[in-house]
């Protein structure tokens, strides 16, 4: 595909909690808070997600010279609740943004939301040569009782923030220039989320509180831990080795490639050796201060690629992400020349 144009960003509230902190009032053991190598995790006391997605959204369209009204869409990714039931939280940012225009859609990718939306922008603009540029949104809070950021899954803790991505054609200001995106389906280890339970009739009728590692080791028992880590390498590989040749680049034409914001040992496991058989670039680890962050580990990726000094003018990095269900995304991203220059050969 022709070059697509992303200015993308991140909120986080100034609440932080670190792992000293963690460890010491038993939210965590010592030897886990190792495992997962993380610093601190943001904490959201009084911001619900879909407004932590307007905070990020609004300086992204600023930088972007998009006015609300010319949004097209508004896709909205989330994991966890957000504040009400029955309710769409999609259509709340739209609202609040003014965004009267958008058609407003909620994503349940699990933590591959926001790649997915990004893909979902993309088919959008080339699927309507009159869309306006398109808002991907991801916010996600992991408060307990109903969700503990330190013990409710395997291989992560869960950092509350929000990010946006707008996606447009290339002739607007952009942070990045998005040359490829690929994904790949697992759809059988969806059985690795609900384990042996049973298709309940209410929220939170497996218990009080969400316990992904009481699925998982059921999984394990039923299937081993080798048929995830075998599946996730086949996945990974063909993702990225297909954005690689969507891109016209060889292995060794990256700079970078960003990982996921999951625990370094789950990361090393699972995630780290598929991508270092296909590219030759230094791996990037953004995520030690944050935590994962639910569906928008690779947005808040492009954010961080986008506004830090990772990447000069032509640089190009992969970002790769991967999610519950079990999807896996590899996207191809360069720096422009400016971030006012629009993309050579744009998308229309």
């Amino acid at each position: 595909m022709n070059a697509v144009g992303l200015v993308a960003g991140v909120w986080y509230p100034s609440v932080r909690q670190t792992v000293a902190a963690a460890v010491a009032c038993g939210d965590v053991r010592a030897k886990t808070a190792t495992e997962l190598g993380y610093t601190e995790l943001p904490v959201s006391v009084d911001v619900a997600p879909p407004d932590m997605a307007v905070r990020a959204a609004r300086p992204v369209l600023d930088r972007g010279r998009v006015p609300a009204g010319d949004l097209a869409m508004v896709l909205h990714a989330s994991v966890h609740h957000q504040g009400h039931d029955a309710w769409s939280a999609p259509h709340y940012i739209a609202h609040q943004l003014a965004a009267d225009r958008a058609v407003p859609i909620g994503l349940l990718q699990q933590c591959n939301g926001g790649a997915i939306g990004i893909e979902l922008a993309i088919d959008r603009l080339r699927g309507d040569p009159r869309s306006g540029p398109v808002l991907v949104t991801t916010a996600d809070r992991f408060l307990t009782p109903s969700w503990h950021r330190w013990l409710t899954d395997y291989g992560m803790a869960t950092g509350d923030g929000a990010t946006a991505v707008l996606v447009h054609r290339g002739d607007r200001p952009s942070d990045l220039l998005l040359h490829a995106s690929a994904t790949t389906v697992a759809a059988d280890l969806e059985v690795m989320h609900r384990g042996d339970d049973g298709l309940d009739a209410h929220p939170l009728g497996h218990g009080p509180q969400i316990d992904v590692k009481r699925t998982k080791r059921a999984f394990i028992a039923a299937y081993g831990v080798d048929r995830f880590i075998k599946t996730a390498y086949d996945r990974i590989s063909e993702a990225v080795a297909t954005a690689l040749a969507e891109a016209g680049l060889s292995r060794s034409d990256l700079r970078y490639a960003v990982l996921p914001r999951l625990g370094t040992k789950a990361m090393a496991e699972a995630y780290v050796p598929p991508l270092v058989e296909q590219v030759d670039a230094d791996l990037l680890d953004l995520g030690r201060a944050t935590g994962h962050l639910g569906a928008g580990d690779l947005n808040a990726n492009l954010a961080d690629l986008g506004r830090g000094d990772w990447l000069g003018p032509g640089d190009h990095a992969l970002v790769l992400n991967g999610g519950g269900g079990f999807t896996f995304t590899a996207m191809v991203v360069s720096r422009p020349d400016s971030p006012s220059s629009t993309a050579r050969g744009a998308f229309r």
